[in-house]
């Protein structure tokens, strides 16, 4: 069964099955997955969640036929030809397994998806065709949802970001009721495109309106998904609610406070997978554990030789993020010198806007033996930071859950970070790390003020370091919390298919 040009609706194709005799399947579509292609923390939840899920689910991950994704196997079979619709191209289905068992549908369409770059563009900017690869990923969830694969459908969508947020939208389209989970990572994201853009994707002329695709006289793939889909989440629980005001809403606030109101926006914080363990990381110089503290020094001296700092008994602080604007990285410029001046050090990981990559290279050929930026990312040496710093410069303006914070935590690196989002909901003020109300420069300093005064107090450090060490961010409970919304979903979807044992 497919949603092609001809087809005004979709028929689901399946009986009800047993519960008790299968478990239901859920299908998570997502455009990017650590295991092949990442460019932030959506694809390190992508690789996790799912596998965290199967306990309780038959998950299945769909996610675009990138080079990065083909380019791993030998041989991808196909399971289904998907049909296109209007200006959005068919495309081959393919269905892959990983080591661990995890399935993997492969959309294989190489003039959409095997392009250099990014999974959303290049050097030169986004893809101009995004809204067309895009609403192709979308429309293969809804197709699968519909039985295209005559071995396997969904009974639940669990949709990420707004590359995937029409599939609910093609599915009330065409008359059909399946359930669906829309995770928002970022607000600020939202596919938005040409009201020209409806026709060639094959979106009714009638859904272009404010209970619609409409916004600001344009269409938006995340408020499509927002409005159609059975429920929202977002990755924190402050961040649900911070997304509800017009300072946070991006636009989008009455419409979030509306499904807030209906009970249909929930925050679950993201986890962090089980490899971030100092005892057991194999990428680490020396491993260490609470109160071996000798381990963390080895790590503290190996990351300043790589950075060509000097030998120094001052604080070692890091920044790994994505050098932009919302990750505060202004601010972290404009305290660098000071830290400096107070006997610290700074090493900085991470690619992003070149204002900010050269301000931060300008600062490390004027104080050569005290900062150290690498522009670029690699994991093995972004661990080595986390176990070997003191403490991680996270001050974000907003930041719907973050993962270095965690990651810093658990290699008792102390995370200083603006009270917002995730950053509020993992750090515990003067307990596992610092945090600071007013997202300035003021603010940050007296946040930072507060570290180096705990530096000199090594009972307290250590302390401090025990408890963040300590810190349980795996991902059970979040799939715990999945698990429950997803029951809900089924619960209040009277007309579930059901598949016969």
């Amino acid at each position: 069964m497919s949603l092609t040009d001809q087809t005004d609706h979709l028929v689901a194709p399946h009986t009800f099955r047993s519960r008790h005799t299968l478990q239901p399947r859920v299908l998570f579509a997502t455009p990017e997955m650590a295991d092949f292609v990442k460019t932030g923390g959506l694809g390190e939840v992508a690789a996790s969640l799912p596998r965290a899920l199967r306990r309780h689910y038959d998950v299945r991950i769909l996610i675009p036929g990138y080079r990065q994704v083909v380019e791993q196997f030998d041989h991808i079979p196909v399971v289904a030809q998907l049909a296109g619709k209007a200006g959005v191209p068919p495309c081959e289905l393919g269905l892959v397994e990983l080591g661990d068992g995890l399935q993997v549908y492969v959309i294989l369409n190489a003039d959409l998806y095997q392009r250099d770059g990014t999974p959303y563009g290049n050097a030169q900017g986004d893809f101009g065709d995004n809204d067309v690869r895009f609403a192709r990923l979308s429309l293969a969830a809804a197709e699968i949802a519909c039985g295209i694969d005559p071995a396997w459908s969904a009974d639940l969508l669990h949709l990420n970001d707004w590359q995937a947020a029409l599939a609910p939208a093609y599915l009330a389209w065409s008359g059909l009721r399946v359930p669906s989970i829309l995770t928002v990572h970022n607000l600020a994201y939202q596919g938005v495109f040409p009201r020209e853009s409806l026709g060639h994707l094959g979106v009714p002329e009638d859904a272009f309106q404010m209970d619609g695709v409409e916004f600001y006289g344009q269409m938006s793939f995340l408020k499509a998904g927002l409005y159609y889909a059975s429920h929202v989440t977002t990755v924190s629980e402050t961040y649900a609610r911070e997304i509800t005001t017009p300072e946070a809403g991006c636009g989008l606030d009455g419409l979030l406070r509306t499904r807030a109101a209906q009970g249909r926006l929930a925050g679950i914080l993201n986890g962090i997978d089980e490899s971030w363990d100092p005892s057991t990381d194999a990428h680490l110089a020396a491993r260490f554990e609470i109160d071996d503290w000798k381990g963390k020094r080895a790590n503290a001296e190996t990351v300043r030789r790589q950075f060509g700092l000097a030998v120094s008994r001052g604080p070692l602080f890091a920044i790994v993020s994505r050098l932009v604007h919302q990750k505060g990285i202004d601010l972290s410029i404009s305290a660098a010198e000071s830290i400096v001046a107070e006997g610290g050090q700074l090493v900085v990981i991470g690619q992003g806007e070149g204002r900010f990559e050269g301000a931060l290279r300008d600062l490390a050929r004027r104080n050569p033996a005290s900062i150290g930026v690498h522009v670029g990312f690699e994991e093995q040496e972004a661990r080595r930071m986390f176990a070997g710093s003191d403490f991680l410069l996270m001050p974000s303006r907003f930041e719907p859950c973050g993962l270095a914070q965690m990651y810093a935590q658990r290699f008792g690196s102390l995370p200083i970070v603006h009270r917002t989002g995730g950053l509020a909901d993992t750090v515990e003020d003067g307990v596992t790390g610092f945090t600071f109300g007013e997202a300035s420069p003021r603010g940050f300093s007296l946040a930072i003020r507060r570290a180096f005064d705990t530096f000199g107090q090594k009972k307290r450090l250590n302390a401090m370091r025990r408890h963040a060490m300590s810190r349980n961010f795996g991902w059970n409970e979040a799939a715990l919390n999945y698990s429950a919304l997803y029951a809900r979903a089924f619960g209040n979807m009277s007309g579930l298919r059901m598949r016969a044992a």
